[in-house]
């Protein structure tokens, strides 16, 4: 879309509560240059008017950073889930629809319920453990290579995008999903969080976990992040086999 456009036109899905049926609401905004979702969003809500010229009630959507660091903007926009503060208006097809991702229950318009994904990582104990009443002095290092991609996977900000693409997260399955596994793949690699371990590779081999995933690869497609989801779950597919064994045989020592 050019400078030439005079307009824009959203089409947006909204939904009063969670119990209520969706309905589409059309709107059109004057273009500007640089123009994000975000922006014509916050537009809206200034004077929410739609296409029709009837006044209606303000569009509510979460945002936070505006820089695709916190994840709470997700959404699905023309069909595709992502984050809508990088989503720029001129590399969109028009009319530009927006909808809310429907693997979380939704809370109203654009906002949905989280929960599922921030009770998983709970589930699998996405932290690292530390008594900190006292000074503890610094923890063990750990090697720069190992580091370099950690940090990669470290980059998720549990938008829940992968888990909207993923055919397998659904209202009718119990699976975590990829950001999940990941995490726990780069919690036991940290040398502090390896600690918890076994306790993190026995979460994922009940219910919902590692055997759910479909191996469709949807996840690492849509990251934003372009964080390596799929490396991250046949990793633990290995670690997941060792831990059986451990099971079942008995030990008393790491394996790495």
């Amino acid at each position: 879309m050019g400078e030439a456009a005079k307009t824009v036109i959203f089409e947006i899905e909204r939904q009063n509560s969670t119990d209520e049926s969706s309905y589409w609401e059309k709107f059109e905004l004057p273009y500007r240059a640089n123009m994000n979702v975000i922006s014509a969003l916050m537009e809206i809500r200034r004077n929410p008017v739609n296409m029709d010229g009837k006044k209606t009630t303000p569009v509510n959507w979460d945002m936070n950073c505006l820089e695709e660091v916190c994840g709470a903007c997700s959404m699905v926009i023309n069909g595709k889930a992502r984050q809508s503060c990088t989503a720029l208006v001129d590399q969109l097809e028009q009319p530009i629809r927006l909808q809310p991702m429907r693997t979380f229950p939704v809370v109203r318009d654009l906002i949905v319920d989280r929960s599922r994904m921030f009770d998983s990582l709970k589930k699998v104990k996405a932290w690292v453990p530390i008594d900190g009443t006292h000074d503890l002095g610094e923890g063990p290092r750990m090697p720069e290579r190992k580091r370099q991609w950690a940090y990669e996977l470290s980059k998720c900000m549990t938008c829940g995008v992968c888990l909207e693409a993923c055919p397998n997260v659904n209202d009718k399955s119990d699976f975590i999903g990829a950001a999940p596994l990941s995490q726990v793949r780069l919690m036991n690699a940290h040398p502090t969080g390896a600690m918890n371990r076994d306790e993190r590779l026995n979460a994922i081999m009940g219910e919902g976990g590692l055997a759910d995933c479909g191996n469709s690869q949807n996840c690492v497609e849509s990251c934003p992040k372009g964080i390596p989801l799929t490396t991250s779950i046949a990793a633990l597919n290995r670690d997941v086999s060792i831990q059986m064994f451990r099971n079942f045989f008995g030990s008393d020592h790491m394996v790495d």
